[in-house]
């Protein structure tokens, strides 16, 4: 048999490791006397494809498990995928608007079934990239994050947790995204900073004729959530108002006027309007996202 004047690796790479597949020459055997030896993939999202941060961990992985199994360990390398599902449902929806349909017209079911379509075309591209990388990993007991046998677990791990008082639910302040009508991480947020402008308001002071106090603020409509106004303890302008209330314009609500070390003379008027946390928005790739589930509104408004 003639040798190829030149190295065809392509070729050569997938008949090796067909054959290293067919033969299960990377498989652990838990029946086996051997030390064991395992290493869980860092599961790629199936949003995307592999990158050179991926070939970096896989190629630093694949050394330390070849090296162990030609130790004696039994070793196991297991693959798997990650369901990134805020990222996944932004990918299938935008094939849907390419049809010019959406998830609320497929409905639930049909949705979710074009989500999971999609998952296995994106995550066998994945696999297909390991594979070519020459991988040593055990196929046959490859997972996905939306594995029933998986999700039972994470549900049974995160139980177990809370009876241990390890976590705890709780209001808090979330990410809401109008789109997705679901809550999301931090990490799916794009801050950005917007010049934004400041408002002069007059609060009349109650029991003084033709007296009121200026508060500059950038956010004029958190005004009817306010429940005092604060000056600094030493600011000889309002020392002597520090106990009084003034009226809340528009409502015509008594807040106190009290003394507090965060008022800081040196900034604009050097008062300081207070009141609970309200909405806030930001951009997320160009849609308004709101930051709501106050405590204290969630049972104003109940």
């Amino acid at each position: 048999m003639m040798l190829n004047k030149t190295f065809e690796p392509a070729e050569t790479e997938k008949r090796l490791y067909t054959l290293w597949e067919s033969q299960r020459a990377f498989s652990a055997q838990p029946a086996s006397t051997k030390k064991p030896f395992t290493i869980m993939i860092p599961p790629p999202n199936v949003t995307g494809t592999l990158h050179m941060g991926h070939a970096l961990t896989m190629t630093l992985q694949d050394t330390l498990v070849r090296w162990k199994r030609m130790q004696g360990f039994d070793t196991l390398w297991q693959p798997g995928t990650d369901h990134a599902g805020i990222a996944t449902q932004m990918v299938v929806e935008r094939a849907l608007a390419a049809e010019n349909t959406t998830r609320k017209e497929l409905g639930r079911e049909a949705f979710t079934q074009r989500v999971w379509q999609w998952k296995e075309e994106s995550g066998g591209g994945i696999t297909r990239q390991l594979r070519r990388l020459g991988a040593s990993l055990d196929w046959p007991r490859e997972r996905f994050t939306m594995d029933e046998g998986l999700s039972r677990a994470v549900k049974e791990v995160f139980v177990t947790l809370y009876q241990e008082g390890l976590i705890y639910r709780d209001r808090r302040l979330v990410n809401w995204d109008p789109v997705f009508r679901s809550a999301i991480s931090d990490l799916e947020v794009e801050s950005k900073d917007v010049a934004g402008k400041l408002w002069y308001i007059r609060y009349p002071v109650e029991g003084l004729t033709d007296t009121s106090i200026t508060v500059a603020t950038t956010r004029p409509e958190t005004m009817l959530g306010d429940v005092a106004v604060a000056v600094h303890p030493e600011d000889e302008r309002y020392t002597g108002l520090i106990g009084r209330s003034v009226r809340l314009p528009l409502t015509g609500r008594l807040i106190p006027i009290v003394a507090d070390l965060h008022s800081d003379p040196e900034k604009r008027t050097g008062l300081l309007k207070l009141r609970p946390p309200t909405t806030s928005t930001t951009l997320r790739w160009g849609v308004d996202t709101t930051f709501q589930c106050c405590p204290f509104w969630t049972k104003k408004r109940a």
